[in-house]
């Protein structure tokens, strides 16, 4: 027992000296921006009725001390709908994007849509940096209205 340990203290040294184990980066380590909530299935019948677009969004969550700005960052679907983001997300803030139409603040988005993006019987929403890098996704089934991802 103890001549594995010793070999398991020695092969972990030798990489960490090799530079082939390396700490996370620090904004890793200090959080980001992330899917926090995506609410797929607006209540109600599916009337295309602006109230009922603006029950389905997608809410992130900055979990950093910082805030982040999110121009250019992408919201989107498997079809390929997309949202583009511009302006900041507070440090330890949220901010949902909603379906239909509304007056943007720093809390609420709103995607000016006619038609629902999340498909109620399954999607998958994807959040892009604007490098194009994924940030972020969550994906969901047929059942239920809403997912905490």
């Amino acid at each position: 027992m103890k001549v594995r340990f010793a070999a398991s203290a020695a092969v972990v040294a030798t990489a960490l000296a090799g530079g082939l184990l390396t700490a996370a980066p620090a904004a890793q380590a200090a959080g980001g921006v992330s899917i926090y909530r995506v609410s797929y299935n607006s209540p109600g019948t599916d009337n295309r009725s602006n109230a009922s677009l603006n029950g389905e969004w997608v809410q992130l969550y900055n979990s950093s001390t910082s805030a982040i700005s999110l121009s250019n960052w992408k919201l989107k679907d498997r079809a390929g709908w997309t949202y583009t983001f511009s302006g900041t997300i507070g440090a330890k803030s949220y901010v949902k994007v909603h379906t239909g139409r509304g007056t943007n603040t720093a809390g609420y988005r709103y995607w000016g849509r006619a038609a629902y993006v999340w498909n109620n019987d399954g999607d998958t929403a994807y959040l892009s940096k604007a490098s194009g890098a994924l940030a972020d996704s969550c994906s969901w089934g047929a059942s239920g209205s809403s997912k905490y991802c």
